[in-house]
């Protein structure tokens, strides 16, 4: 069922005006994002009319714009990748670590994106993989998969990544070592050693001079400036957060399903949009009891909304260790040998998406919402000519 209120909808009513505002400041990639967002699943990108076979009643179905920024285009995706792991995971504990970076790092990170987000996920892994490697601690080979967020429920910018490590990993002769139950790594150990990797790359990057500064950070060029600007945040706490571990592979799967493929609003969260205002659910992590909401002018809105489109091609979510997809197979082999498991059926992927769409969603796409009957396609709708004003094309990555 359709919500009441799509972020497709803001776009629609006052996308123009932003873009006209924003002339010069709003890049390709942006523009590209909005217009898939307002086309997604209308006549603009064509689509098909079905008939039921028993009671003749027709309905069309649009086409998806397929974009990963777009709120309506993540189920089938998330879907396929949630199954794609459920043979994956191993019955042992896993922990959920979060890593952030503090705020002044935030506003690099924004000009910055491909390189800072990049080491945002490196910094994170090569801690949990020194930290796991260390024989004072767990004295293991790592795994871990990692989920970038760009976002606080307020939609400000906050990059941050959601890491699921299971708890244990390999020993250096090959055999399944647990961790301590209920404890995976010391957390304030975890933050400082994250914080020295983080600046030490960082440092690295604006040596090389792959760092761009713009507007306000344009000051931090100079090499002595940039030193002073990073400074104060050698000495300050680094929040790392280091989770409950989960109850089980289901509730692994569970927590997965919520934060893989999220965009930076769900369209379930806006309640409405009137004289030019945006209103919104969102939740205060200090008050999580107390549900609030958040009024926002449209253009504002739409501001937020696309700090948090990704550059093409950038892979916001990643696996390390033994999970890495260059090695993951026979790694978690030999896991579920030295743990003596048998190694999970896999069944052959259906190629037409309306068969894979039933496996994974448990119902088929071809029944009549009207009596239960059987849908046939009778026509395919041809998309409209690709719009000039923003440029607009499919991003399924």
């Amino acid at each position: 069922m359709r919500p009441a209120l799509e972020v497709a909808d803001i776009f629609r009513r006052h996308g123009a005006a932003y873009c006209s505002a924003q002339t010069g400041s709003l890049t390709t990639l942006q523009r590209r994002v909005m217009a898939a967002i307002e086309l997604c699943r209308t006549a603009a990108l064509g689509g098909h009319v079905e008939r039921c076979e028993d009671c003749g009643v027709t309905r069309i179905a649009y086409n998806s714009c397929r974009n990963r920024h777009c709120p309506k285009c993540q189920g089938l995706t998330r879907a396929q990748w949630l199954a794609d792991r459920q043979a994956e995971l191993l019955p042992v504990p896993y922990f959920h670590l979060v890593f952030t970076m503090p705020a002044p790092l935030a506003a690099i990170a924004l000009q910055n994106k491909p390189i800072v987000y990049d080491i945002l996920f490196r910094a994170a892994a090569e801690t949990v993989r020194t930290l796991a490697a260390d024989p004072k601690h767990l004295g293991v080979a790592f795994g871990m998969t990692a989920v970038l967020h760009t976002w606080g429920q307020n939609l400000v910018h906050h990059p941050h990544v959601h890491c699921i490590v299971p708890g244990g990993g390999l020993s250096p002769e090959g055999y399944w070592i647990n961790c301590r139950p209920g404890f995976f790594l010391p957390v304030r150990v975890l933050s400082r050693l994250y914080r020295r990797l983080f600046m030490e790359r960082l440092c690295t990057a604006f040596d090389a001079g792959t760092l761009g500064f713009f507007g306000e950070l344009a000051g931090l060029a100079t090499p002595a400036a940039f030193a002073a600007h990073l400074l104060p945040l050698r000495s300050i706490e680094w929040v790392v957060y280091a989770k409950r571990p989960f109850g089980g592979p289901q509730q692994v799967l569970d927590y997965l399903g919520r934060y893989t493929h999220r965009v930076a609003i769900a369209n379930s969260r806006l309640i409405a949009l009137a004289e030019g205002q945006v209103r919104f659910r969102w939740k205060d992590y200090r008050h999580p009891q107390r549900p609030k909401v958040l009024s926002l002018a449209a253009g504002e809105f739409i501001r937020r909304f696309l700090l948090h489109v990704l550059p093409d091609g950038f892979r916001r979510i990643r696996h390390f260790g033994f999970l890495a997809n260059a090695h993951r197979s026979a790694k978690l082999a030999s896991i579920r040998g030295s743990l003596d498991l048998a190694e999970p059926e896999r069944t052959p992927e259906p190629a037409d998406y309306r068969e894979r769409y039933a496996r994974l969603f448990g119902r088929p796409l071809d029944i009549c919402p009207a009596c239960g009957g059987h849908l046939v396609e009778i026509a395919v709708l041809r998309r409209a000519p690709r719009p000039t004003a923003r440029p607009f094309s499919c991003d399924s990555s």
